[in-house]
Order: C-alpha cells, then sequence, then structure tokens
C-alpha cells in the first residue's frame, strides 16, 4: 500500500496559552492572519483558529473578530480553514457555534467528551502576568469542567451539518473514539472520519508511546485502516509525539496553540517555524506533506468556494 502523503495542521493561537507566556503568540486579528498564512506558506494544509480580544488577548468567540481575519486568510492562501467550537472557559454553546454558524466554514473542530481540562499548572512557571485576566483565567482552570455532553455534540452536528461543515473530531481520551463510532451507528457522521488524538492535556491522556499506539489500533479496529486520524501533543511532547505519529501512518498538527517552543528553552517566533520543523521531520522519514487541494479531497470537504465569508 502506498504512504499517503502527511496532512499537516497550524492551531494558529487556541484558548490555552496567555500572553505573558510569549511575545509571539498571535492575538490582534492582523497577527493571527499574518500567522496563518505564513504557516500556510510553510507547508500547512489546515488552518485551525481561535480569536482574542485585541485589547488584553483573551479567548472570545466573538463573530465580528473572526470576521476580521477569516476572510484576510481564504485570500491570502489556499489552506483549509477549521473554525473552532471549543472556544474557552466558560463559553456557551451558542457562543461556541456562534462563528461557526455565521462563517460555514468547510471543517470546524468538534470535542467528543466532557472532561476536566487543567490549565492551572503554568502558574508555576510565571511569575507575573501583563493582563489581569490571566492569573484567574488559569486558576480557575482547577475547577473548570470541559462540556460536551451528548446533547452538546447533537447539537453542533445538525447545526453545522446543515452548512455542509465536516469536522475535525478532537479525542482526547480513549472514550472519545467509542463516541465517534456510537455517532457512527447512529449515522450522525459519516466517512471519511479526521480524528485528532489529543496528548498530554491534564484531565486527558498522557503524552506517550504506549497511549498513541493504543489509540491508533482502537481506531483502525472501530473504523477500518483507512480512518484519517492525527496526532497533536501539548507542550515539550509536541514533536515527539507528532514523529512518532507520523512513522505510523498519522497525519500531524502543531501550532502556538499546542506548544510555545520551537526546541527545549527556545520559544518558537512564530507557527510557520514549527510547520517549517515538521517538515524538516517528515522529509528525513521519506513522508511527503499533503497539498490543501489533497486534503479536501480526502477529507470530503466541500470546497472554499462554499463558505459564509
Amino acid at each position: 500500500m502506498s504512504v499517503r502523503p502527511v496532512i499537516v495542521t497550524c492551531a494558529i493561537t487556541g484558548a490555552i496559552h496567555t500572553p505573558s507566556m510569549s511575545p509571539y503568540l498571535p492575538i490582534t486579528p492582523r497577527q493571527i492572519a499574518d500567522e496563518a498564512i505564513a504557516a500556510a506558506r510553510a507547508g500547512a494544509a489546515i488552518l485551525h483558529l481561535h480569536a482574542r480580544d485585541p485589547t488584553d488577548g483573551r479567548p472570545t468567540g466573538d463573530p465580528a473578530l473572526f470576521r476580521e481575519f477569516v476572510p484576510v486568510i481564504r485570500d491570502g492562501c489556499d489552506a483549509v480553514i477549521n473554525i473552532t467550537t471549543g472556544g474557552g472557559q466558560n463559553m456557551s454553546v451558542d457562543d461556541r457555534l456562534a462563528c461557526a454558524l455565521a462563517c460555514r466554514p468547510e471543517m470546524c473542530s468538534l470535542n467528543l467528551g466532557s472532561m476536566n481540562f487543567g490549565l492551572f499548572p503554568a502558574l508555576g512557571r510565571y511569575s507575573q502576568f501583563t493582563y489581569d485576566w490571566e492569573r484567574p483565567y488559569l486558576e480557575a482552570s482547577r475547577g473548570f469542567v470541559f462540556r460536551n455532553t451528548f446533547s452538546d455534540i447533537e447539537q453542533i452536528l445538525a447545526r453545522l451539518a446543515a452548512h455542509g461543515t465536516r469536522f475535525e473530531f478532537e479525542c482526547y481520551d480513549v472514550g472519545h473514539l467509542y463516541t465517534l463510532a456510537h455517532l457512527l451507528d447512529r449515522g450522525l457522521v459519516a466517512p471519511p472520519l479526521f480524528t485528532q488524538f489529543i496528548f498530554g492535556i491534564l484531565g486527558g491522556i498522557g503524552a506517550d508511546a504506549d497511549n498513541l499506539l493504543h489509540m491508533r489500533t482502537l481506531a483502525h479496529r472501530l473504523f477500518g485502516e483507512e480512518i484519517e486520524w492525527s496526532v497533536l501533543a501539548a507542550g515539550r511532547h509536541q514533536l515527539g509525539m507528532a514523529t512518532i505519529g507520523a512513522l505510523c501512518g498519522s497525519n500531524v498538527r502543531v501550532g502556538l496553540e499546542d506548544s510555545l517552543y520551537a526546541a527545549k528553552g527556545r520559544l518558537a517566533t512564530s507557527n510557520a517555524e514549527q510547520v517549517e520543523r515538521i517538515r524538516r521531520v517528515l522529509s528525513e522519514l521519506s513522508l511527503d506533506v499533503a497539498t490543501p487541494a489533497e486534503a479536501r479531497r480526502r477529507l470530503a470537504l466541500k470546497g472554499a468556494h462554499t463558505v459564509g465569508f
């Protein structure tokens, strides 16, 4: 069987890191757009997008802010635009869906289960914060449950599928694969399934090779050999886990949402730097990188001309 080119996703800013953690974290719509376009030019076929308040960098689901950068990205590259439905702490499902419903993108993320989502360990690594919201935001994650009930998932699927949007199914633990199998059995989702295995978030599955191999084996048993799966890992685990995944046939995700670093003790200066780094690894493994056109074909996406922005 021929080896398929690797689909590289880049997650540009996210809702995990705060501005004080890195001066390179994109905050404003212009910064997010510039970072996304540069990541696409570096080889990312899919761009996973969150928005932030440009005045202080806090995560926001405001569709007006998304509309300041998603058309710029569309016009600046041909990468698939993937808009979050995960949002940030304490956003309702309606808040998390607002931009996706307004923009009707080719792809959105979809989280497959409720979980603890601990960001508070970062408090021990930073002594000062630039903005008043940062420390309470991290501390609040001790009591935060990232809610994704079956009802929430069904609602997101129904409301976005009506617009032809397909999904990056985010799996933070083994049980999330069984949830996806349940949704498939009920006909609520349809192949090809693009699953993102997420390792190293406090509250989810740990970032080690045995867990990755177990998730891979289970996914193939539940969904067959042709499933499109991808690997991301938080922080220092980013490159190692992506490399193991690629050796096992996965697609990969990098970006400043998942890790702020380019090497031990050295901050990444851009998302493109992380894309370039994983491309070098893939090249050394004799693996090619998929184009946006190939990603669209393999994931059965509706095409950039059909979006609402």
